[in-house]
């Protein structure tokens, strides 16, 4: 795949996993967000995700902790997940294990999950990465001396999770109102160690946090307004080393040395969301509406050779509109969500040193060398159905198959305040997931499995010839200079989730 325009935005999908309901995904470039943190159980997520006019009783806590007063009773549940990205570009396995419990009026819940994560076979043919030989000159020279002898991190770390909720219901005016914290220690976000090609090893540490307060209003009529007040923090810290080789007079060789680069990533956001829940007619048709804003800032963002991207402040405005319908028909659920997302997202650039512009002025430390401003007009189509194809006093079993379609489409303006000129340019592409789904309802417990393919989306590769001396960025910006360009390869990413969840009384 060619070279794309890459911008802060590309530093934000690699934490896209860690967003649920009512977070909206900026990106620049077509970067595979893997599922890492689609953990919980969930109904709807296999037919497509459709959530504006379906309910999902045992996912809905999560997203609007005031929706907990609907699981009416106590359950304890777990559900493995497990994904894969294609050309050996990462892997992970979780394993969630929670409880929800109710008494009198109060209700809450608590869950733990342990996860998992493989970074990228970096040796495989099919990402095209530099072979051994393609870079025999650094990897067998030998280190200079007092160096100390590096070897690669382990393929594999841990992370763990927490989530805990809280909530009330107040029967006399028909409220619920419930509140949320998740919090994660984090050794490794899938994909990142691809941001560094030709490192000897890359060390992540860090944390997320995500608080909720929910609101739930119900109605006589089966109608529904809610809403919830989120916010959340993504801090990482990404130490990575590199092998450098350099001639050294003395012994009239090349030797190596190492050289650690310390980046961090840290984004918070604030966002708000509201939807309406009403019967459409009296023939098992619903509707919903819902509206979000959300307001992300991320004041570092890591910065790699090969995507030329500074450590540079940025914000977006992100909103979103939609609207869903749904029909049940005798065993049958359908659903169908259309979304329109309008995104604003601005990123500068800083000169570290003072720096002459074309004209001969000069720019002072600290003042702004380039202006980026994106438009994004994206949108969303989810369409999904359940069918009951076995029911019985003792058991009942469903079939359930979904589609979502995101198209990304982005209008860039950046003003370059060095070379005095102003370049425009735009953007687009499609994403597709099929989903599909079986579950299975006992009188003692309930059995579910889920599966989803995402299609149209990439990660990143280097050509060989990036890995020979000492990388360094020549240019400032988000247009890279051709030597240092990035280049996507297109993958796909598969997810598998099993749960079980039981009735504790």
């Amino acid at each position: 795949m060619t070279s794309r325009v890459v911008s802060l935005s590309v530093v934000l999908l690699t934490v896209a996993g860690t967003a649920p309901a009512q977070t909206i995904p900026i990106q620049t470039v077509p970067l595979v967000p893997a599922d890492q943190f689609e953990i919980f159980p969930s109904s709807a997520l296999a037919m497509g995700g459709v959530s504006i006019a379906v309910p999902d009783t045992l996912h809905d806590p999560f997203v609007n902790p005031a929706k907990g007063v609907r699981l009416r009773a106590a359950r304890l549940f777990s559900s493995p997940t497990v994904y894969s990205v294609s050309h050996d570009a990462g892997a992970g396995r979780t394993l969630p294990v929670g409880v929800f419990s109710t008494a009198g009026t109060w209700y809450g819940g608590l869950a733990l999950a342990l996860q998992q994560v493989d970074a990228s076979d970096v040796n495989s043919s099919s990402l095209n990465t530099p072979s051994a030989r393609d870079t025999a000159f650094i990897l067998t020279g030998p280190l200079a001396p007092g160096a100390q002898d590096l070897s690669p991190g382990p393929q594999s770390h841990g992370n763990a999770l927490t989530f805990a909720m809280i909530g009330k219901e107040l029967p006399a005016s028909g409220l619920s109102i419930g509140g949320s914290i998740s919090w994660g220690k984090l050794r490794a976000i899938d994909g990142v160690d691809l941001l560094y090609p030709g490192s000897t090893r890359v060390d992540q540490s860090g944390e997320k946090f995500d608080a909720r307060l929910g609101l739930l209003k119900e109605w006589a009529g089966d109608r529904s307004l809610e809403a919830v007040v989120l916010h959340d923090r993504f801090r990482m810290t990404h130490d990575v080393t590199f092998v450098d080789a350099f001639w050294d007079p003395s012994t009239q060789q090349f030797l190596q040395r190492p050289r650690l680069e310390h980046n961090r990533d840290f984004t918070q956001r604030w966002g708000l969301q509201v939807k309406y829940e009403r019967p459409l007619t009296a023939s098992g048709w619903r509707i919903g509406w819902l509206a979000t804003a959300n307001r992300t800032s991320q004041p570092n963002a890591p910065t790699t050779d090969l995507l030329n991207i500074p450590q540079d402040p940025g914000h977006a405005a992100a909103f979103e509109l939609g609207v869903g319908v749904s029909r049940t028909y005798g065993p049958s659920l359908f659903g169908v969500d259309v979304v329109y997302q309008p995104i604003w997202s601005s990123t500068w650039a800083e000169a570290a040193t003072p720096t002459a512009t074309s004209r001969g002025d000069t720019i002072p430390v600290g003042g702004r060398t380039v202006d980026n401003g994106f438009h994004f007009s994206n949108a969303l189509f989810r369409m999904g159905v359940s069918r009951e194809i076995v029911r019985s006093l003792t058991k009942t079993a469903a079939l359930q198959l979904g589609l979502v379609v995101r198209a990304v489409h982005y209008n860039l303006a950046q003003r370059d305040f060095v070379d005095g000129a102003t370049r425009h340019l735009e953007e687009s592409w499609l994403e597709w997931t099929p989903t599909w789904g079986l579950s299975v309802r006992f009188p003692e417990l309930e059995l579910r499995y889920r599966g989803r393919m995402t299609h149209g989306t990439d990660r990143l590769v280097a050509t060989p010839n990036q890995f020979f001396g000492v990388a360094s960025p020549t240019a400032v910006g988000f247009f890279p200079p051709p030597a240092v360009s990035p280049t996507l390869d297109g993958v796909h990413v598969v997810t598998h989730q099993f749960s079980v969840s039981l009735p504790l009384h």
